[in-house]
């Protein structure tokens, strides 16, 4: 028998009507049980054409199920794919998916072809589709040369994009610099391959920055064309750019810039052709210039284009057709038309179709000895063939099967056998496409199963279709049945319909339908049944809707829904305005059955619906609320309101008492809610309390009271301004005294010497204590012994001392609260201990690994537990440095100490000195403080590398050397092995020239460099070394002399060597000469100065200066005693005629730039020890060589002198 469901239902009643519903609830009964033997079946493959990310490792997916569960094999562009063989392919355990490693290694490009997965077992072979793989591309675009475009107004144009060839293809946007999209319009358009259309340019389309993208989803990437540069000039302008600029080759097109009718931009001439494929977007595009811009019309020259599946893109331009069909083939016509004119363009549309299903073949069960049919029936265009395999070969060459006939695209199958459970393939194929279905036949002996959960619960509204699955499988196919109840017969009423995949359907639910329904499946081989339960429920219905209402603004509206449902059933309640959310306004409040709403706004107007939502159903109903403008009134006062009044105390019971009042003026806002407070004059007189709130409607409340206290109450009123004053106080009442009803809390048990214990409690306040004589009855006994309760009765106290306890052993205590009433509940126990002492054993088995010259770790073996006698609070490790190995001195021996938490057994000691002798002792900790210390432990740390050297002097600089003076590192951190000393020049503009290494051994502490470059700045690094490596450096600065028997340059600064020639030039007869000299020349400047400024006009000397040039400025011999011209360092110009040092001797800026600030790195001198300035000012150095045998710098000590004043 043939297990196939179709799409049939049995109707049992003439007057059932059937339902589509219940498919999505179905078991198709040809879905063989998992635990049943069966062929392989594909599950999950990946995409016929699958491209990959070439930057991702490759997954090529095959899933299939089976029993028994199938092995996989693949095969690469026809071959066997022999996965063994590649050390990047792996495939998935218990699956046929792939894995290919490119990321470690291996290109993507090597793993293109085409790949097929195989699933067999016992029972047959399912084969995947042809997997084509191929990794995904996105090429750059071409350097090339764009030139600028210039255009006339009104022409049209079109600027390519042509975008590299990708795969899959790039999608095409245009963009300018800033990333925004470039504005399309009618006239202004892309097109479908990418370019850039202008029906015509306008004076506004000027920019440099027409940009092309090309961006590629599937690396996600984007790609960019060279900007283009568009220019739209007028006539008279191009007139003038051509005259002035261009040649004639450089134009862009040739139209006139006057009104002219269309001309089609795209497509080409008066008709074309357009092929697409059955089921997809046909998609076909007119983009036309012309001045006024065309507007484009569509039409379809043999019919209407269909209403549902048409849409027009990029301003009518292009027309798109979805799921296109045969039936779509035709001529379409495209028209564009403006006020000159129209053009007409003919586009032949002819649909074909890759091979598409007519009947796929569907899986087949079947038991020994039975007949069916496989039937593969497809369409396309043009017709496709039809093929068959069997277990993957070919049908022609597979083995023979007596059971078996092909007649076409049919396979008959008569008085089949175990053997002839097979997987068949059928390929529909054409020149657009293929289709490839497997279908295996399995041949099974197999009594009925239900697969429906036994004892399902089916909950279902009266009067609504009631659906009552039984999925089931069994091989011959077994019939079903159902009854109701447990003694009933088959039903066959007119009520019911029976579905050929077991469902039952009742498509009127009635109350009398509710029961227990038994479905029963049969064959030849046995039966099987299962009960479900069917539960008629009662539909929700709203009883009173809300009404339409209209309502002045700032008053208040309310809504009324009331609900009913069925008892077993919670019904929610749902308000919503406008079909949207309530706004989240406190003004806005809903309870069981209605929604108020307070100050009522004009934007509260709307329709208000009110849904009632349980499990199987909803009910809804809506009502529309008009809000007005109030009826003008005089402007109200508001206020808080005025305080209640009439306080009364009745029903006064021992633990309750009901107050009532009455309420005073709310002031124009209503009393929101009010505030009762009380005084219990006996324990706390004068000081009030919260004791309730209720709604600004109630006037009573029932207030609980506790026993043993002397109440007194007032109330407060609450509106929208504030609260009012409180009220007069009641009259007092007593409560009757009572035992308490707690007990204290805060507990604790905690010994503050080796042999007590202290018990603590947060006592019970007055108001807690329910009566007089409040007491404690404290109890206590050890944990783990069989001691009776030790108790005792304390005043009201916080505290109680036991004596003579053992140290530190866990105790139970209560603390229980009694007054003379009774006792309170009795209390739970807690937990605590006795006093601690010192822990009373050391660590043992101490044991230091040193990890490097800083780091050494420490373990040990934890003490007894008993003998620590407390709460172990963890381990302290003492450590100190006994003596250094490289010094062997003893030092003050300072002790440092670290802590571990808990129960840890090891840690590290941070921060230790190299090439030191430490030693260590670990101590246990409790409450108390430290238990006795263990053995010292002692042990060394390797070398590490020195700090660096103490001080670094250079002195004694000279012509061609300079002496190095240091001290050794203050920290060696082991032996040195030598010193390594790297200097570098430094020249005029601050180069560094090649670096010198040189290694001094490590006894020396002065070293002197010979063979230097004189008047020579060096920076000099320098460092001591260990046998681990070499230390930290210090570095510093010096210069050698300037000449052999010249003068020093000035100090440059700190740790700046000094001039190797300390000269006393005061005593040199030269100095002497030459100070004498500025001295007299000083004294006649200013004896000048004097007789000019007192008698004014010309003098002889000024009459003489008039005449002749200055003699101070004018150059003088060098051997007749007389000073040298002085010139500046940067351009050696003679110095001016108003720049002679003034009386006041300073330099004026304009007159010199030179000063102290200009002595850097490039102008020693130095000092007398009265501060005096003897050094030789020797400017900056020149830019072009001295002639002669003078000095390239000439010397000036007025100026240098003058600098210092």
């Amino acid at each position: 028998m043939q297990l196939k469901i179709m799409p049939k239902k049995k109707h049992l009643s003439a007057g059932g009507v059937p339902l589509i519903l219940f498919l999505c609830q179905m078991i198709s009964a040809l879905d063989v049980p998992l635990d049943l033997v069966q062929p392989p079946t594909i599950t999950q493959q990946s995409p016929k054409d699958y491209i990959i990310d070439p930057r991702e490792n490759i997954v090529i997916q095959c899933e299939a199920k089976g029993k028994p569960p199938p092995s996989f094999s693949w095969t690469r562009n026809g071959t066997h794919f022999d996965i063994d063989k590649d050390p990047l392919v792996t495939m998935k355990p218990g699956s046929g998916t792939l894995v290919i490693n490119i990321m470690s290694e291996g290109k993507a490009e090597t793993y293109e072809g085409v790949y097929q997965c195989t699933a067999r077992n016992e029972r047959g072979a399912a084969v995947s589709n042809n997997i084509v793989v191929r990794p995904s591309r996105s090429p750059l675009w071409t350097k090339e040369r764009l030139e600028p475009i210039v255009l006339q107004n009104g022409q049209s144009l079109v600027l390519p994009c042509r975008p590299p060839i990708g795969l899959p293809p790039a999608i095409i946007f245009w963009m300018d610099n800033s990333f925004q999209r470039l504005p399309q319009s009618e006239r202004v358009s892309q097109g479908l391959n990418g370019d850039l259309y202008f029906s015509n340019v306008l004076p506004e389309d000027t920019r440099e920055d027409y940009i092309c993208y090309a961006r590629f989803n599937h690396t996600q990437t984007i790609q960019q064309k060279q900007p283009i540069s568009l220019k739209v000039i007028s006539v008279d302008e191009l007139n003038d750019t051509i005259a002035a600029n261009l040649s004639d080759t450089e134009f862009y097109g040739a139209k006139s810039s006057k009104e002219r009718p269309p001309t089609f931009l795209t497509p080409e001439g008066n008709e074309s052709h357009k092929e697409e494929l059955r089921g997809n977007v046909l998609s076909l595009e007119c983009i036309a210039e012309g001045l006024p811009t065309p507007i484009i019309y569509w039409i379809k020259e043999d019919g209407m284009l269909p209403a549902n599946r048409t849409f027009y893109r990029n301003f009518k331009k292009t027309l798109q057709i979805t799921h296109v069909s045969e039936a779509d083939s035709g001529n379409y016509q495209c028209i564009a038309k403006n006020a000159l004119g129209a053009v007409h363009h003919t586009i032949s549309v002819t649909v074909k179709a890759a091979p598409y299903w007519i009947v796929a073949p569907q899986n087949l069960v079947l038991s020994p000895g039975e007949n069916g049919t496989l039937i593969c029936r497809a369409n396309g265009n043009p017709k496709p063939r039809i093929s068959w395999l069997t277990n993957g070969v070919p049908i022609e060459i597979a083995l023979d099967d007596p059971s078996r006939k092909i007649d076409g695209d049919t396979i008959i199958f008569s008085n089949v056998q175990e053997s002839s459970s097979a997987v068949y393939q059928c390929n529909a194929s054409n020149k657009y496409g293929y289709l490839l279905a497997n279908a295996f036949v399995n041949v099974l002996a197999e009594p009925p199963r239900i697969l429906t959960s036994a004892n399902t619960l089916y909950q279902v509204i009266a009067n609504r279709p009631a659906l009552l699955d039984c999925a089931f499988f069994g091989s011959p196919m077994p019939t079903i049945e159902w009854f109701k109840g447990t003694k009933g017969s088959a039903l066959h009423e007119d009520i019911y319909v029976l579905h050929d995949n077991g469902t039952l359907e009742i498509p009127v639910a009635q109350k009398d339908s509710t029961g227990t329904y038994t479905c029963v499946a049969r064959n030849k081989l046995g039966m099987a049944k299962n009960e479900v339960h069917l539960e008629i429920k009662d539909p929700t219905r709203i009883i009173k809707q809300p009404e339409y209402a209209v309502v002045q603004r700032g008053s208040k509206v309310s809504f009324e829904c009331r609900v009913k449902h069925d008892h077993t059933l919670i019904p929610t309640i749902m308000w919503l305005k406008d079909n949207g959310e309530l706004p989240n306004d406190e003004r806005f409040s809903t309870d069981k059955d209605h929604l108020v709403v307070s100050d009522v706004k004009d934007d509260d107007g709307g329709t208000y619906t009110c849904t009632a939502n349980t499990t199987l159903d909803s009910a809804s109903a809506s009502a529309v609320l008009r809000v007005v403008a109030p009826t003008p009134t005089p402007a109200p006062i508001y206020d808080v309101p005025n305080p209640p009044f009439d306080l009364e105390l009745t029903n006064q019971l021992d633990k309750s008492v009901q107050l009532t009042w009455t309420p005073g003026d709310d002031n124009n806002s209503p009393i929101t809610k009010f505030i009762i407070e009380y005084e219990d004059a006996m324990h706390d007189a004068g000081l009030w309390r919260h004791q309730a709130e209720v709604s600004g409607t109630q006037t009573t409340a029932q207030l609980k009271l506790s026993p043993y206290v002397n109440y007194s109450f007032r109330v407060m009123a609450e509106n929208s301004i504030g609260r009012s004053m409180p009220s007069e106080a009641s009259e007092q009442y007593l409560t009757k005294a009572a035992e308490p009803d707690q007990n204290p809390m805060a507990v604790e048990g905690l010994g503050t010497e080796p042999d007590n214990l202290v018990i603590t409690w947060k006592p019970l306040n007055g108001f807690q204590s329910n009566g007089p004589g409040l007491q404690y009855k404290v109890s206590w006994r050890q944990k783990d012994g069989d001691d009776e309760w030790t108790s005792v009765v304390v005043a009201n106290v916080s505290k109680y001392i036991v004596s003579g306890t053992p140290t530190f052993v866990p105790y139970l205590i209560k603390v229980q609260a009694l007054n003379d009433v009774g006792f309170a509940p009795e209390p739970a126990a807690v937990m605590g201990h006795s006093g601690e002492d010192l822990p009373m054993v050391a660590p043992g088995n101490v044991r230091v690994s040193v990890v490097n010259s800083t780091l050494a770790e420490v373990h040990w073996d934890p003490v007894p537990p008993k003998s620590v006698r407390g709460h172990l609070q963890g381990y302290r490790i003492y450590y100190w440095k006994t003596q250094s190995s490289s010094k062997r001195n003893r030092r003050h021996i300072e002790k440092k100490i670290l802590t571990f938490q808990g129960t840890k057994t090891h840690g590290m000691l941070p921060g230790l000195q190299p090439y030191s002798h430490y030693a260590l002792n670990v101590r246990v900790v409790n409450g108390k403080g430290e238990g006795p210390a263990s053995t010292d432990r002692g042990f060394h740390t390797p070398e590490g590398v020195p700090s660096a050297p103490s001080s670094l002097k250079i002195v004694n600089p000279t012509l061609d050397s300079l002496t190095l003076e240091w001290d050794p590192p203050s920290h060696p951190n082991g032996i040195l092995t030598e010193y390594i000393l790297q200097y570098q020049p430094i020249n005029s503009t601050h180069e560094l020239g090649p670096l010198v290494d040189l290694k001094i051994p490590a006894n020396k502490t002065r070293w002197t460099l010979k063979n230097l470059n004189f008047s020579t700045r060096y920076k000099f690094y320098f460092y001591a070394q260990t046998s681990v490596g070499p230390g930290s450096q210090i570095t510093e600065e010096a210069i050698t002399t300037v000449d052999e028997a010249g003068i020093p340059p000035p100090d440059v600064g700190a740790g700046k060597a000094m001039a190797s020639r300390q000269v006393d030039i005061a005593t040199q007869g030269w100095f002497i000469g030459l100070m004498c000299a500025v001295a007299l020349l000083i004294l006649i400047l200013l004896i000048v100065c004097f007789i000019r400024r007192n008698k004014g006009g010309k003098y002889p000397v000024k009459e003489k200066e008039d005449a002749h040039a200055d003699p101070e400025i004018q150059p003088m011999k060098e051997d007749d005693g007389t000073f040298g011209e002085y010139s500046d360092a940067e351009d050696h110009k003679p110095l001016k005629k108003g720049s002679r040092t003034p009386s006041d001797r300073t330099v004026k800026k304009e007159d010199s730039d030179d000063s102290l600030v200009d002595y850097g790195e490039g102008v020693n001198g130095q000092f007398n020890e009265d501060g005096s300035f003897i050094g030789q000012y020797s400017g900056k150095k020149e830019k072009e060589p001295a002639e002669g045998n003078e000095s390239s710098e000439a010397p000036s000590p007025v100026n240098a002198m003058n600098s210092f004043v």
